[in-house]
């Protein structure tokens, strides 16, 4: 369910962090509030990390499959012309040159789910609204699944104003997981 929630950052206003290990996407508001949405992300073997910025957005993209897809799953078709019945739904945000997108889904149910063949997936309605808040070039961050804290883990007081090397994988941003309303969040850079 799509809703503004506690989350302390030092990123830009705009940017979004994808928290893979606990299937949300955050649209940073400002230094205490990100719009938190629901996801679908990449199955095993189809998870990554890293930072991209949205390089172009699609209204009812077409879709035509990768290579590599298309060699898993020969029976998929070559190209499906953008509408409801494609799989990328209402929107798309294309990142950087690589083969990966957010877009929204026309099976709702597999948000909350590793499904994906390493897209990141809203429901139509999220994607809409998500589409219309994000800019071209802004940064996407998605974190490492095992990066990712459980909330009894907690939040070191000073999480928020550590700046470690960034370049160190053990040093990647990190977020604790919300799964009510109410539930605080933090990123560590």
């Amino acid at each position: 369910m799509r809703q503004v929630v506690d989350y302390a950052s030092r990123q830009t206003p705009g940017t979004v962090i994808i928290d893979t290990g606990n299937t949300f996407l955050y649209f940073i508001l400002n230094d205490t509030q990100a719009m938190r949405y629901g996801i679908g992300v990449g199955r095993e073997g189809f998870i990554w990390s890293g930072e991209q910025t949205v390089a172009r957005k699609t209204e009812w993209p077409d879709w035509r499959p990768p290579a590599e897809m298309l060699v898993r799953q020969p029976y998929l078709p070559r190209f499906m012309a953008g509408g409801p019945g494609n799989p990328l739904g209402a929107r798309a945000m294309y990142l950087g040159e690589t083969e990966y997108r957010i877009h929204g889904t026309n099976k709702p149910d597999t948000i909350g789910k590793r499904v994906s063949s390493g897209c990141i997936r809203l429901t139509n309605e999220d994607v809409v609204d998500l589409y219309g808040r994000v800019k071209v070039g802004a940064k996407v961050i998605v974190l490492p699944a095992t990066a990712a804290r459980r909330p009894s883990q907690g939040v070191p007081p000073d999480a928020a104003a550590r700046s470690p090397d960034p370049a160190l994988p053990s040093n990647r941003t990190s977020a604790t997981n919300a799964q009510s309303s109410g539930a605080k969040i933090a990123e560590v850079r």
